[in-house]
């Protein structure tokens, strides 16, 4: 939906006032706030009014076009964006940013042309013939912990292989030492999220609430999360009129 990005928003929080996603994500620094030994970590999800991740097993049909905008300009202001095995097999992503005058802003800003997209897979079972890997556009990370080796693919691809398993904080070190990425967006699945969560690795979390029930026994914004309080701070909530969608940003106390 073209001018999505622009549709009028109501912020209902800290203050109230009217906004866009376009004027309230365009001064989002998140690359200054880097950790020296990570980079700054966000999330972002999409969720029914009952909680859930997906419908008929995709997360897609939750959310509307505003909904979808937030999620593209998220990507604008980090160098990184992260993903599962688990939803790039449902979802097939293509280049995380298709939009050149997108890219042609983050040089401008100083950001890579292209956030880079970085996918953990215990087992290296991807779908090589998405179009993230097909099309040829902007660059692959890999963490692994399995020894087999990736086809040819169009799209350049590295591996970096863990023993056993993977671990998400010698990644998100990796990432920061050796790619110099200051600020990184995840994007799921919920088990991904879990992970990240339970080792403190969150500063926060964006989420988008659809007026909508899915019912079912689908997954929720976390996957086998240890049970205990964590608690997290609003930051700002809005409202968009015709969906109905509700849009929180939380910081989370715990993270460094």
């Amino acid at each position: 939906m073209p001018g999505a990005d622009r549709a009028p928003l109501r912020q209902l929080l800290p203050e109230c006032g009217k906004t866009t996603v376009a004027e309230l994500t365009a001064g989002l620094d998140l690359v200054s706030q880097a950790h020296a030994d990570r980079p700054y970590v966000i999330t972002n999800f999409v969720l029914t009014l009952d909680g859930y991740a997906t419908l008929d097993g995709r997360s897609g049909p939750i959310g509307s076009p505003v909904d979808t905008a937030m999620l593209v300009a998220l990507r604008t202001r980090v160098d990184a964006v992260m993903i599962g095995a688990g939803t790039m097999r449902v979802e097939r992503y293509g280049r995380a940013l298709g939009d050149p005058a997108k890219r042609q802003r983050r040089e401008r800003e100083g950001l890579p042309h292209d956030p880079l997209m970085v996918l953990v897979s215990g087992s290296l079972d991807l779908p090589w013939e998405a179009p993230l890997f097909t099309e040829g556009g902007g660059r692959v990370l890999i963490f692994t912990a399995s020894e087999d080796q990736p086809p040819p693919t169009a799209t350049p691809v590295r591996v970096v292989r863990h023993d056993g398993q993977v671990d998400l904080a010698a990644a998100l070190a990796y990432l920061r030492r050796e790619r110099g990425v200051r600020a990184l967006l995840c994007e799921g699945g919920p088990r991904l999220h879990a992970q990240l969560i339970e080792a403190d690795l969150v500063d926060e979390l964006f989420i988008t609430q659809a007026p909508k029930l899915g019912g079912g026994i689908g997954p929720g914004l976390v996957s086998a999360l240890e049970e205990r309080e964590r608690r997290v701070e609003l930051e700002w909530l809005l409202a968009e009129p015709d969906s109905g969608e509700l849009y929180g940003r939380y910081r989370v106390s715990a993270a460094r």
